[in-house]
């Protein structure tokens, strides 16, 4: 039985251990780099992000599990002890095992920890958040709360819009490029025979830092021109010359990539625009690196911008939806799953209904939804009202 009494020990001091050195990364982990490498699919990362969330309860939660586990080793080493020793030799046996147990299973593996944060602490993540539970559990129990509810409440608001943010990364390592870039029918371009002169005029009319310059159509994209470089032939007085002339490379790239594999590629290459192209080679659209961050943070948006809303509420209770709004944004307008195979905006949908473009006050039947096409703009829906039948 002192044997394993002895083994039970061994095992619950390499348990401690563990749970110490992943608890003791865990807390020099920083939430921004979990974040990120949640980002990039690691969903351990996720958990700890998580956790991080409140990171002021980790160590109380932690400490009290881990004080526990190592009380909960001793036990049986002890036991084990006294039924083979006794006297001096016990005390002296007690005194060794008593230091075992706290170097093994505290300085040793905390010092570990300290020097390998994240690595760890994502390695035994699902260790870390029942212990962090349940070490919260046993904390009510010893500490009395204190009643402050208006500080409860900013916390809750603030953790709301932390999980928030970690659905939108999670989501944003899944989104391909289709699903964000500015449309093919959006772009603002200039030809290849504009003047530099011309070119400027349409920067500052649409207020524009950089713009394709396309040949005989936009599925001939060939380069960039930047508003700096016009802006740099203005004011050295130099003559008007062709847009051409100072035009730098495109980047290309499949509107089916990844997102997040782009994000990093134009934060590599110092690039602010990309232009999309599709299976065909045609051009599908541009997305610019805002459009990236967006997906994670939310609309950006400054004092210049003049945008109108994507969805605006009626009086009488329709909705007017921008057709660029996304299947899924449209879907938890209206709390019901909508079928995004084959689109990924409103607009696709509508085309996906009619089967046609359709005309200007047509509606067509959605569930217990009327979608009617409020404003075409050639070959594309531009806008839709859309009301409960």
């Amino acid at each position: 039985m002192t044997a394993v009494a002895l083994t039970a020990s061994a095992l619950l001091v390499v348990v401690t251990a563990i749970l110490r050195a992943a608890g003791a990364s865990l807390v020099r982990t920083l939430r921004a780099d979990a974040l990120h490498d949640a980002a990039e699919g690691d969903r351990r990362a996720a958990t700890v992000a998580e956790l991080l969330e409140d990171r002021p309860r980790l160590q109380p939660a932690l400490g009290i599990f881990h004080t526990g586990l190592l009380l909960l080793a001793s036990i049986p080493a002890t036991w084990a002890l006294t039924r083979i020793s006794s006297g001096w030799t016990l005390l002296g046996a007690l005194v060794v095992a008593g230091l075992v147990i706290v170097f093994a299973g505290d300085v040793v593996p905390r010092s570990l920890g300290r020097r390998r944060p994240g690595t760890i602490a994502y390695r035994f993540s699902w260790m870390l958040r029942p212990a962090v539970a349940l070490g919260d559990a046993a904390a009510d129990f010893i500490v009395e709360p204190e009643d402050n509810g208006e500080e409860e409440e900013e916390e809750d608001a603030v953790e709301a819009e932390e999980r928030e943010l970690i659905s939108q990364v999670l989501e944003f390592t899944d989104t391909i490029v289709r699903e964000v870039m500015v449309p093919r029918t959006d772009m603002v371009t200039v030809t290849s025979s504009a003047s530099t002169d011309e070119a400027l005029d349409v920067v500052l009319a649409e207020g524009r830092s950089r713009i394709p310059v396309v040949g005989e159509s936009a599925d001939d994209v060939l380069g960039v021109l930047y508003a700096r470089d016009l802006l740099t032939l203005m004011d050295a007085a130099a003559p008007p010359r062709l847009a051409t002339d100072l035009m730098r490379p495109a980047t290309f790239v499949p509107e089916t990539k990844r997102v997040s594999e782009l994000l990093r590629e134009m934060q590599g290459t110092h690039t602010h625009l990309a232009i999309v192209v599709d299976e065909f080679g045609g051009t599908a659209g541009l997305v610019t690196i805002e459009d990236l961050l967006e997906e994670i943070v939310g609309e950006i948006a400054d004092e210049y911008d003049d945008e109108e809303p994507m969805v605006v509420h009626l009086e009488d209770g329709a909705y007017l939806v921008d057709a660029r709004l996304g299947i899924d944004e449209l879907g938890d307008l209206l709390g019901v799953a909508l079928p995004d195979q084959e689109w990924d905006t409103v607009g696709g949908l509508v085309l996906g209904l009619a089967g046609r473009v359709p005309r200007e006050g047509e509606s067509f039947e959605l569930g217990r939804h009327l979608l009617t096409a409020e404003r075409v703009q050639g070959r594309r829906v531009a806008q839709v009202k859309l009301q409960a039948r």
